[in-house]
């Protein structure tokens, strides 16, 4: 540990770093990584970067950099980082896909879209960049190029869970309801313990009015996950269609419980009143 400590003094402004190559920050900012030291690591790739501006492996450098921030929340500085890192590499797949990542986490869906595409023209069958760049198009309208994506990742992967469950949403939205139906029944089929096809599935037989399977699939989803505020949510909703209050308030009052958006709740409730 005393080792590793004075490898990250190194680093540090007013080191004693007359001697420090680029391979030595470097490794010293993986080991300061490894050891989930944030800043020291930060500090030693930086001061890499500095020392050997032309390497070839900065792109990989900006990509952890970008990573440490995006850990400490620090959002647009590691979206600078990685679109650095981007910059010297353009065709690195890990940097295309980490900034995409956090795109989607910031809501900034066009930009992702961009990233995910560019991973597709590399790698036409890269998994990740197919399903998200078909729940981008979904969330666009584009049906048609979400379709296209969606099975295309399927014939890659016939049982990728995400990809069906995708393609059964975008069945539900593009007015085809066997399909959408019949792919959940399939989920349902390959995945029993994952309680979120339940819930699906639920909601879509509730859509259809199919009252009785509806509330079997949402009580199977409550017990496979009964510490799931959503599931208690997705059950309420259903109660208060089907006019049992009772049960409604009970559901929101667990959900509550459990940590649901008192918002949420509170809006449910009123519902409920009225």
């Amino acid at each position: 540990m005393k080792k590793i400590l004075i490898a990250f003094a190194l680093c540090l402004p007013g080191g004693t770093a007359g001697a420090q190559t680029y391979d030595d920050y470097v490794r010293q900012g993986l080991e300061a990584m490894a050891a989930d030291s944030l800043k020291q690591a930060e500090d030693c790739l930086r001061a890499a970067l500095k020392v050997g501006p032309a390497q070839k492996s900065n792109a990989l450098l900006f990509n952890h950099i970008g990573r440490i921030q995006e850990r400490q929340q620090r959002y647009e500085e590691a979206l600078e980082s990685y679109t650095l890192g981007i910059g010297l590499s353009p065709h690195t797949m890990g940097l295309l896909l980490d900034r995409a990542s956090l795109y989607m986490r910031l809501g900034r869906e066009e930009k992702a879209l961009v990233d995910y595409s560019d991973v597709l023209d590399l790698n036409p069958e890269h998994r990740e960049a197919l399903l998200f760049r078909a729940y981008i198009y979904v969330r666009q309208r584009l049906f048609k190029k979400a379709r296209t994506d969606y099975e295309a990742l399927l014939a890659l992967e016939p049982a990728h869970e995400k990809g069906m469950l995708g393609l059964a949403l975008l069945n539900d939205k593009d007015n085809r309801p066997y399909e959408a139906m019949e792919m959940m029944n399939r989920l349902v089929a390959l995945y029993p313990g994952h309680a979120s096809n339940y819930a699906v599935r639920g909601g879509m037989e509730q859509a259809r009015k199919q009252y009785e399977t509806a509330l079997y699939d949402l009580n199977k989803a409550v017990e496979l996950e009964p510490e799931n505020p959503e599931y208690y949510l997705c059950r309420a909703l259903y109660y208060r269609e089907v006019k049992k209050k009772k049960q409604a308030r009970a559901d929101l009052e667990t959900a509550l419980r459990l940590g649901a958006s008192r918002e949420e709740v509170a809006s449910l409730l009123h519902g409920l009143a009225e």
